[in-house]
């Protein structure tokens, strides 16, 4: 009997009424902290963020270089196996001429990279200038870049819960940047520079892939925004379910760092052309300020996380086009003079001739159509007047006929129809 008895079963410990008031105060502690710690957080100052993304680039750049040196070190004890000392040179090829090295070229330019002072490019800094008032001025008249912003943030992958984006806010500044204290640095094939704390040696930079590096600091101290607005939409569990305003304004207030630049050489064998190659060193400092507005009747103003993400966004987008050890490379066309290429002199009249407007083509060849026709009716009007006088000199009556008419009486004027 005592085996049928079936086992009480243990009761909760909590009724369901404690349960939904623990589940709804555990969201509303969520909801809190999301509120307080996302929302209205305080964000840590720039400087300390800063050092902190400077100390990352450091380390990446340590990382990176310390591949490329082992790999080297790999490649050169390969090359040093595979090699033939007894390998007999042909003595039918005639010796090309020596290859132009760092060494010939900064001796030929009386530049000492150890001893030669820094250049402040204040030349530089004003054609830069001109340069940039130029593209601006051009912006100003001319919606295309306006275009190419709006359709290079929408794109074709916007995701589907972003409505399109309008550019509300385009500002390019009014000051220009200022570059200094340009130095010119040989670099090794990989963009290493040589080990620092010796003198230069020319030696050194001569194998194959050695160049040399212009290495100038960057400052710009300025106003460039970008303001945008667009909606996040929410499709779940229906399509357009809510919709969020969002307004976002970004400003470049100040950027400097040292900018590298140098050329490779074309190689004729693998008809590649000349290539400039330009990367910002990981020593850059790039600060924003970030506006944001959330929301359509109850907004929420500068968030500061938002600020962050989008801040820290902008800073990925940069380091990973063109902050060492990443760079941007440009081809270079061919610097041969070449005729189609020659401007001035005789065909600079010829351009100049075939430069006038289409309006000014018209009026002189409406003056000239006039001119034409003012003397066609000028010299019509001439030969009517000659036809006309003689014409009336044929018709006028002579004194002999008019005394010879018959039945006159002498002294009297016959009374005759003349024609007029």
């Amino acid at each position: 009997m005592a085996q049928d008895v079936c086992p009480t079963k243990p009761e909760p410990a909590l009724s369901f009424t404690q349960g939904f008031i623990l589940g709804q105060l555990s969201i509303v502690l969520l909801l809190a902290a999301f509120i307080k710690y996302f929302i209205f957080g305080e964000p840590p100052s720039p400087e300390v963020t800063a050092s902190l993304r400077a100390a990352e680039r450091r380390s990446r750049t340590r990382a990176h270089k310390k591949s490329l040196l082992s790999l080297r070190e790999l490649s050169t004890r390969e090359t040093g196996q595979q090699t033939n000392p007894n390998r007999k040179k042909s003595s039918i090829l005639r010796p090309s001429p020596p290859t132009l090295t760092i060494g010939s070229i900064l001796d030929k330019t009386y530049y000492k990279v150890d001893s030669h002072q820094p250049e402040s490019l204040d030349w530089f800094n004003v054609l830069v200038a001109q340069t940039i008032a130029q593209f601006r001025s051009d912006a100003q008249h001319d919606d295309a870049i306006l275009t190419s912003l709006t359709k290079a943030l929408n794109g074709t992958t916007r995701p589907d819960f972003v409505d399109e984006i309008r550019v509300t806010e385009l500002s390019l500044g009014e000051d220009f940047p200022i570059f200094s204290n340009c130095r010119i640095i040989p670099v090794d094939e990989d963009g290493l520079t040589f080990k620092p704390g010796k003198a230069f040696d020319a030696n050194m930079a001569t194998r194959e892939g050695a160049r040399l590096q212009a290495r100038m600091d960057v400052d710009l101290s300025d106003m460039i925004t970008l303001a945008v607005e667009t909606k996040l939409l929410l499709n779940y569990p229906r399509r357009l379910s809510a919709v969020l305003p969002v307004a976002l304004a970004v400003s470049v207030v100040r950027f400097s760092g040292t900018l590298s630049i140098s050329f490779v050489p074309s190689n004729p064998s693998d008809n590649t052309p000349t290539k400039m190659t330009f990367t910002f060193l990981d020593d850059y400092r790039l600060d924003f300020s970030i506006r944001s507005l959330l929301g359509s009747r109850s907004r929420l103003q500068d968030v500061p996380k938002i600020a962050q993400l989008v801040e820290s966004r902008l800073h990925r987008w940069f380091d990973e086009r063109c902050v060492e050890p990443r760079f941007q490379e440009i081809a270079l066309p061919s610097m041969w003079p070449r005729k189609k290429n020659t401007r001035g002199g005789d065909e600079a009249i010829a351009d100049a001739e075939r430069s006038l407007s289409k309006t000014k083509g018209m009026d002189i060849a409406k003056d000239l159509r006039s001119d034409v026709r003012r003397e066609v009716e000028a010299e019509a009007d001439a030969r009517a007047d000659r036809v006309h006088e003689s014409l009336r000199y044929r018709r006028r009556p002579r004194a002999e006929d008019v005394l010879s008419v018959t039945g006159s009486m002498p002294g009297a004027m016959p009374d005759l129809d003349m024609p007029t």
